[in-house]
């Protein structure tokens, strides 16, 4: 499984951001699919996941201005975000676990400016 995200940039406070995370070797359909972001001098934070199913979870900094979702071929999973500042400045990760085995992607980098 490779994972490919992109949709980052630099974007001013208050703004919104879509990031993509598209699979290749594998389609996602029934892979747990999760978001992740490090910002400078910090550890890896989880932000989102959505299972097989499309049940979603939420990390509580996302809760009420993030969506995750996934297209119907299963193979791209976005996180749409709202009312960004400064602190969500970090590189985005986004993560499949396949049968067990968690793959990552690359990471994107968002920059909020204020």
């Amino acid at each position: 499984v490779q994972l490919q995200a992109s949709g980052g940039g630099l974007v001013q406070a208050g703004d919104s951001l879509r990031l993509s995370c598209v699979a290749s070797g594998s389609t996602l359909s029934s892979a747990f699919m999760t978001w992740y972001r490090q910002a400078p001098g910090k550890s890896r934070e989880f932000l989102a996941v959505i299972i097989a199913s499309g049940h979603t979870n939420y990390a509580d900094s996302m809760k009420g201005r993030a969506t995750i979702s996934r297209d119907s071929a299963g193979n791209t999973v976005y996180l749409q975000m709202s009312s960004l500042t400064p602190t969500d400045t970090a590189v985005y990760y986004c993560s499949a676990i396949v049968d067990g085995v968690q793959y990552w992607g690359q990471g994107t980098l968002v920059t909020v400016s204020s």
